[in-house]
């Protein structure tokens, strides 16, 4: 059981990838209009709908998860929650996205994906660790569709994929519009990306830079943030 923030918490099942700061920091970076409803691909057992429902009191959430043991997993975390009515859950593949919501749903998608492709399978958590089952190009489509003009998707992912994401994501009409680079480190190399792309925007891109600690090991004023301390 993990303790989030305003109260909240957060029931992860056997197996099921951990609370990190892959999806601290996406909830921290992503960018909420007024009663936003927002899709998240990949939702697991509901991380990210449960750290935005605690950051904003009026967004609802539904979410696409393969996983039936996950997906049960979001509703048991949502009825613990009282969110029964603004986190929801559809256990599906989100490679069939088109006839699981209608087009242009959704003023703002989230995602937390898996990271590699290809390499040995993992033991453990393979669907949470590589994208067989949920290629960029399906996550990136997939957004696009959900999306409506002028609506917002934000993800996390490695910097070495970024040019693939950036690619995909302008093919799909989702024009990238603010990338944060993010460091273990003030020294260190970026070990995450967090992008926001615009459906139907124009083009133009805000680059920003954070760092988890400082120059002597001690937490940078965004770790505080971001951990509520």
């Amino acid at each position: 059981m993990e303790q989030l923030h305003n109260g909240y918490t957060l029931e992860l099942s056997e197996g099921a990838f951990p609370l990190s700061t892959d999806s601290i920091a996406l909830a921290d970076f992503v960018k909420l209009k007024p009663r936003a409803s927002v899709l998240d691909l990949g939702a697991g057992c509901g991380t990210l709908g449960l750290l935005l429902c605690a950051k904003d009191s009026t967004c609802r959430i539904t979410g696409i998860e393969i996983d039936p043991f996950a997906h049960d997993m979001v509703l048991k975390n949502a009825a613990a929650n009282g969110l029964g009515n603004r986190l929801n859950s559809i256990c599906a593949d989100l490679t069939s996205i088109h006839s699981l919501i209608k087009a242009g749903s959704f003023s703002c998608c989230i995602s937390n994906p898996p990271y590699f492709s290809g390499g040995p399978e993992s033991k453990t958590l393979s669907f949470a660790r590589r994208d067989d089952l949920c290629s960029m190009e399906a996550l990136i489509s997939g957004a696009a569709w959900g999306l409506k003009y002028g609506g917002d998707f934000f993800l996390v992912h490695r910097p070495e994929r970024l040019a693939e994401i950036f690619s995909i994501s302008c093919k799909h009409k989702l024009e990238p519009k603010r990338l944060r680079l993010l460091r273990h480190n003030l020294s260190g190399p970026v070990s995450l990306v967090l992008i926001q792309c615009r459906k139907g925007a124009s083009p133009g891109l805000i680059w920003e830079e954070k760092a988890l600690y400082n120059s002597d090991n001690q937490p940078t004023e965004y770790y505080r943030r971001l951990y509520h301390l």
